[in-house]
């Protein structure tokens, strides 16, 4: 892949991928995930779209190879908890200076709840909303205007609010032989040569792909 490389397709200044238009490095993104926007600037992703990311946290967006992200899909990152530990869900830590509080304490206002990551091959429908914490499998697909607030599995489809399991889109056996091989992560030649396989959905071929 062309690290520089905006567009996938010439014309289309609708989708881009995210790779090359991504600054925060607490935003990792794989080779070939495509961000779609006929609302804003697909460029600018990571403004409106990755939410209460705010650099005292660390914390991380991850997200894998060859995913599909939609329009107005949402992350929204430890910032958007309050700490329920307390009595109140005021966030008195980020007012120090109302509160005569120690700013070394800020973070104290959210609930620590951990990275996004997002696994490879995942398509992320419109309008949906990933909370942090959550980890999305690899071949999973979250359902327009879903709210992901536990772990999806690998391969499996979701919907609704909250999103729910719909059902896997594989047998387990053939989850099993996809996630052992991995063809996000061959040699963009050998997936040139067998994109038919994979296009058509021929496990036992692509199985077999991954053994030359």
């Amino acid at each position: 892949m062309n690290a520089k490389k905006i567009y996938p397709r010439t014309g289309d200044q609708e989708t881009v991928y995210l790779k090359s238009v991504v600054t925060d490095p607490n935003i990792i993104v794989g080779d070939f995930t495509i961000y779609n926007d006929f609302v804003r600037d697909p460029k600018e992703f990571e403004r409106n779209n990755v939410l209460y990311h705010y650099p005292i946290n660390h914390d991380r967006l991850i997200i894998g190879k060859f995913c599909s992200i939609a329009c107005g899909a949402k992350f929204l990152m430890r910032s958007a908890n309050h700490s329920l530990a307390s009595l109140s869900t005021y966030p008195f830590p980020i007012f120090y200076e109302e509160w005569a509080l120690d700013v070394r304490n800020i973070t104290a206002a959210w609930a620590s709840k951990g990275d996004i990551v997002i696994g490879n091959d995942v398509w992320i429908g419109y309008e949906a909303v990933v909370m942090a914490g959550v980890t999305i499998g690899d071949g999973a697909v979250i359902g327009a205007r879903a709210v992901v607030t536990r772990d999806v599995p690998p391969y499996t489809i979701v919907g609704g609010v909250p999103a729910k399991e719909i059902r896997k889109r594989f047998p387990d056996e053939t989850i099993g032989k996809l996630l052992k091989l991995r063809w996000w992560d061959w040699p963009e030649e050998k997936i040139k040569r067998y994109i038919g396989e994979i296009q058509e959905g021929r496990i036992a071929l692509a199985d077999e792909c991954a053994k030359i």
